[in-house]
């Protein structure tokens, strides 16, 4: 199963658009995407990326929340000509998004918080490296037993 959220990120620019998906298995973030608006590009592009890197099975349900880039057109079009199983939150309950709210608040703390981005290029850079070289690399997770995402895939999954 595959979650989805989209937060934003303050630069001296404006806002920086940032969608995720995250694979509940591994914590890993599979998808992801940044734009300056945020209609259902950011999102839908977040899952073109998780599809390339991990071609998961037809059977695979993505979950998020009920906010309008999820529920576009375009996202959900995705979503059935993959042949994946949509979830969305019922209204007002955010506990069943809980591992995307997880991890927004952990990029925020870690990373985001602690810097002034002039540009939203800063800002792009900044969390691709928090985002594949940090985050799915090297941070561990105590719900896969401390070990890194990609770790726990590489050893459970067999993934490339």
């Amino acid at each position: 199963m595959y979650v989805g959220d989209i937060i934003y990120i303050r630069t001296d620019e404006g806002r920086l658009y940032l969608a995720v998906l995250i694979d509940l298995y591994s914590r890993a973030i599979v998808g992801w995407a940044m734009s300056e608006r945020m209609p259902a590009q950011p999102a839908n592009d977040a899952w073109v990326m998780a599809i390339w890197k991990r071609k998961p099975l037809k059977c695979l349900m993505v979950h998020s929340d009920r906010g309008s880039q999820y529920a576009s057109d375009l996202y959900q079009k995705t979503i059935k000509d993959q042949g994946f199983i949509g979830s969305m939150s019922r209204k007002g309950n955010c506990w069943d998004n809980a591992p995307s709210e997880r991890f927004f608040h952990t990029l925020k703390t870690e990373l985001t918080y602690h810097r002034r981005y002039q540009t939203r290029r800063q800002a792009k850079q900044d969390i691709f490296e928090y985002i594949e070289v940090f985050y799915n690399r090297r941070r561990r997770h105590s719900t896969i037993g401390y070990q890194t995402p990609l770790g726990y895939d590489k050893a459970y999954r067999k993934v490339a």
